[in-house]
């Protein structure tokens, strides 16, 4: 731990101070009882079955903490699955962190729910694949809707604020309003309505999930009119897939500026799905302060500020707007990740957008090519089918 007491010089990277770490997201373990065919953890996932130790992790918490980590998000897989989650969630609490669980809900009984509250957890997101029972038992291949529901009203009785998730796609965005009624319905307060980015277990199955633009339309106007009925009564966020815009989002809101992922090895990581990039070594907090992995690691230095950029971000008067976009992004589609995102129609590689889209739109049906499901089989042919150019991102 650092002594507070010996002043220290700001970290800066090109003469610009480096902001701390605001979120930190603690990916618990890779371990799921869900296989979701979307799912942003790295395919090769299988390869990574480490996981810290309860002392470990509180170390990183406090590091983390010391740092000006203030929101903290317990993922995974399921963090669920590990039994000190509570313990983990009250130091939390005392080192002053909001605190939000990241949850499919399997495992979310009723007595787990009340040491989750007495150990000080914030507030809870609850993801499902879909309003029926068919889908997303289908998509998450498991038999899990009745008991989602029944968790969803187990978080309301233990008064907890609740997001409900559902990750949207080809298979399930006529089905929105639907959704939106059944968020209604349980009492949550925000609902997510994240369109599929395609990365990890998402890109493997693109040509299955890529929506048409008629839905998306068709699926904003739905949002809207619901917006204008409901009011204040459930916040709604609906976020367009970036393959349907033609500017990039900032990612993360900027890599290394404010979010700092742990993923259940230790790893350090700029953004959920940086695994997949080539020629990066992520440091491990096991071996590396927290400190010196945020300010001074070259895995966090990389891609901040706009010295790694090339042309057309480099002298594009747009970059301090978006940074460039997503590096996991331009890597998937242009096999190097210092490309500009090919989102962005300025981009030499924007036709690889449109050719995607294109194909998404004049389909009637989902691709007929065998959806690949997260699990621990897949993941192992993944690993063992990828080449470092491949990213880990090739369909067994």
């Amino acid at each position: 731990m650092t002594d507070l007491s010996v002043p220290t010089a700001k970290p800066e990277h090109e003469g610009v101070a480096i902001p701390p770490p605001l979120w930190l997201l603690a990916e618990l373990t890779y371990r799921c009882p869900l296989h979701c065919v979307f799912c942003y953890n790295p395919t090769n996932y299988a390869e990574h079955n480490r996981e810290l130790d309860t002392a470990q992790w509180i170390d990183v918490l406090r590091q983390a903490r010391e740092l000006g980590a203030a929101q903290l998000g317990f993922s995974g897989g399921e963090p669920l699955l590990r039994d000190d989650l509570e313990t983990l969630v009250a130091e939390a609490r005392k080192l002053g962190f909001y605190t939000n669980l990241i949850t499919s809900g399997i495992g979310l009984t009723d007595k787990r729910l009340g040491a989750l509250k007495e150990a000080g957890l914030d507030h809870i997101q609850l993801s499902f694949q879909d309003s029926t029972q068919e889908l997303n038992d289908f998509l998450s291949h498991t038999k899990t809707f009745d008991l989602k529901n029944r968790v969803a009203k187990l978080i309301k009785a233990h008064d907890f604020p609740m997001v409900l998730n559902c990750v949207l796609h080809r298979y399930n965005l006529p089905h929105i309003g639907r959704i939106i009624d059944m968020a209604l319905e349980m009492g949550a307060e925000y609902l997510e309505l994240a369109n599929t980015q395609y990365y990890g277990w998402a890109h493997a199955n693109r040509a299955q999930l890529m929506p048409t633009g008629d839905q998306l339309k068709e699926a904003e106007a739905i949002v809207e009119r619901y917006r204008k009925e409901i009011g204040d009564k459930c916040k709604i966020f609906f976020v367009v897939p970036d393959y349907y815009e033609t500017r990039p989002k900032r990612c993360m809101n900027g890599w290394g500026q404010v979010f700092l992922g742990i993923a259940p090895d230790g790893a350090a990581l700029p953004c959920h799905t940086a695994r997949a990039l080539p020629g990066l070594t992520f440091p491990n907090v096991t071996e590396t302060s927290v400190r010196e992995i945020w300010y001074e690691s070259d895995a966090f230095n990389r891609f901040r500020g706009f010295g790694w950029m090339k042309e057309p971000c480099r002298s594009c008067d747009e970059k301090t707007i978006d940074l460039g976009g997503c590096r996991c992004q331009a890597y998937l589609l242009t096999q190097d990740p210092a490309n500009a995102d090919p989102v962005c129609d300025k981009s030499p590689h924007h036709e690889r957008v449109i050719e995607v889209v294109r194909a998404a739109s004049t389909r009637q049906e989902p691709q007929e090519q065998p959806i690949v499901f997260r699990n621990d089989a897949n993941s192992r042919r993944f690993a063992e089918r990828a080449s470092p150019q491949e990213g880990g991102e090739k369909t067994p």
